[in-house]
């Protein structure tokens, strides 16, 4: 079993991930992500897990073709079973040696099918299939399979690009459709708004009363959106805040069990480990719980699963609050009220967290406050630090750090115009009154949760260690709970020759 919480293969990354729920379990396909010169092909490996937190390495599952096949790449798809039991894994094929009718790469629908509950697969390259006349033959790829009992059929959604029109508005979801899972039929697209230079990893689902369209953009912005329906041909809706996350995590789809519906993407690592670093393409998995909304719109946040294994409570002593202000259980403390009419207020923890952790600090919000929130990993004095902004008055929650990246030697040579990690915005509700934010620390990997509704998932590379600060600026909030989980210490395991070994307790 590998270590909980965020799994990450040794020596590579979590690329898309596939899932399929299936008697409880959750078989958690992803693209094995190995970075090395020559590139190798990218094969699916499979991890399973029962309760979201210890993760089953099982290696690879699909491996990917020999260098001259169609599929040197086996790129993202999806899991069906048909009536028989026989799972079918429908996955893109790609070669950069075989070029399509544009020049580019050529993007092909292969088909594979496995009668041994997901043992082994049998490929089936007689069943492949490109993009018809009409759409670009680079761009035919992650086949979404879903059966519309309706219809009576079975339908593959399929992220594509229009052959004309805009370079970057050519994105549409294709749409096929086939009686018996082997020959296909491209029928009118499913989705065509003309917007994005792309829609990856499209899934669609139903939940209670409501369809909804989920897919991954890269235009103006890279991230994972959806779309919200009465019904599967639509019309779809934009909901108000459309995105599961920010920039960081990326390629997120989803399986359901016993009612409750779980996203897992990945948190993408930077070049370079470092905060200045160029986003990358794979990291590490990292799991979110849908909860549906009265009106049908989706929140965001952590699994109860996640937070629990931060079960060791931990008291923190802030500087700048008196002792006896700050006693009583360990879950909560006394209020700490933090004011600054036309300025700026923190306290800062009297010791560093530990590399991983799970802080809550509930702020009761004064109206007309500009700001407020929590840094992270901060230098005694609060002066070096991240920073989880809530900003009521622009309705958003930021992800800042302290310093900025320096641009020359002078004093004014500091990135002190930007506002916050631009790709690191989230719209909410900040209202007057209290506001929870939830935060998970673990190595360099950060997600956080406002009012178990909004996350924002980030890395922490250039700062490894610190303190724990609460801050407000022009205005007031009242600190009405802080509280932070730890993990326990690992517990030794003893190997074959009696030597005690520590099983890890957290990952990279």
């Amino acid at each position: 079993m590998t270590e909980p919480v965020f799994f990450r293969p040794t020596d590579a990354w979590v690329g898309d991930v596939i899932p399929w729920q299936e008697d409880g379990v959750f078989h958690l396909f992803y693209l094995h992500e190995v970075r090395r010169t020559p590139k190798p092909g990218t094969p699916w490996n499979l991890i399973t897990t029962t309760d979201l937190v210890r993760f089953d390495d099982r290696g690879v599952a699909l491996a990917a073709g020999e260098a001259d096949d169609s599929d040197f790449n086996a790129y993202t798809g999806s899991i069906v079973r048909d009536a028989g039991g026989v799972h079918h894994l429908f996955y893109t094929g790609q070669n950069p040696r075989h070029l399509g009718d544009d020049g580019l790469p050529l993007q092909l629908v292969m088909h594979a099918t496995s009668v041994d509950g997901m043992a082994t697969w049998q490929r089936h390259p007689e069943h492949t299939f490109g993009a018809p006349i009409g759409y670009e033959t680079a761009d035919w790829r992650d086949p979404f399979v879903f059966r519309d009992e309706e219809a009576g059929l079975w339908r593959m959604l399929i992220a594509a690009r229009h052959v004309g029109g805009p370079e970057r508005r050519r994105g549409v979801i294709a749409q096929c459709v086939s009686r018996d899972l082997v020959a296909w039929q491209a029928v009118e697209p499913f989705w065509d708004p003309r917007r994005y230079i792309t829609h990856e990893c499209p899934e669609v689902f139903q939940w209670g009363d409501w369809w909804y369209l989920v897919y991954s953009e890269f235009s103006e912005s890279f991230t994972t959106r959806y779309r919200m329906a009465r019904s599967l041909h639509g019309p779809w809706q934009v909901p108000e805040h459309d995105s599961l996350d920010g920039r960081a995590y990326y390629a997120a789809k989803s399986a359901e069990r016993d009612g409750r519906r779980f996203f897992f993407g990945w948190i993408a690592s930077r070049d370079g480990a470092r905060d200045d670093g160029p986003w990358l393409w794979a990291g590490t998995l990292s799991v979110l719980e849908a909860r549906q909304n009265p009106d049908g719109t989706l929140a965001f946040g952590l699994p109860n699963e996640l937070t629990r294994t931060f079960g060791d409570e931990h008291v923190l002593e802030f500087d700048g609050v008196d002792r006896d202000e700050w006693s009583g259980e360990a879950s909560a403390g006394a209020p700490i009220a933090l004011h600054a009419h036309d300025g700026y207020r923190a306290v800062i923890s009297r010791e560093d967290l530990p590399s991983a952790f799970h802080a809550a600090a509930t702020f009761d919000i004064a109206p007309g406050t500009t700001e407020c929130g929590i840094l992270l990993r901060a230098s005694a004095d609060g002066d070096e630090s991240y920073v989880l902004r809530l900003e009521p008055k622009r309705g958003r929650m930021v992800f800042d750090r302290w310093p900025r990246r320096r641009t020359g030697d002078g004093q004014w040579e500091v990135s002190g115009d930007v506002p916050h990690v631009i790709e690191l915005e989230r719209p909410c509700h900040l209202p007057p009154g209290e506001h929870t934010v939830e935060v998970v620390v673990d190595g360099d990997l950060c997600v956080a949760v406002l009012d178990g509704r909004v996350s924002l998932s980030t890395r922490l590379y250039d700062r490894p260690a610190g303190r724990l600060g609460l801050f407000v600026g022009e205005g007031s909030a009242v600190v009405t709970g802080c509280r932070v989980g730890t993990r326990p210490d690992p517990e030794p395991e003893v190997d074959e020759s009696g030597t005690a070994a520590f099983v890890a307790a957290a990952t990279t």
